[in-house]
């Protein structure tokens, strides 16, 4: 897949990876599926998982990083 003439979404990710029981990223909180797969997302996916990571990120009540 290529994203060539778009501005490539860039991954979420803080350096900060320490995965919940829920196997989701302290960090970016993104889920293992969704950190595997992202070099193989769309933008449009990618803007997705942002978008979801940052409503998980806002439910959790135990934040640790803002």
């Amino acid at each position: 897949m290529s994203l060539e003439g778009e501005n490539t979404v860039e991954s979420p990710c803080i350096s900060v990876c320490l995965l919940s029981e829920e196997d989701i990223c302290l960090g970016c909180y993104r889920n293992v599926a969704e950190i595997a797969g992202w070099h193989n997302l769309s933008n449009d996916q990618r803007r997705e998982v942002v978008i979801i990571a940052e409503a998980r990120r806002k439910a959790d009540s135990t934040v640790f990083l803002n």
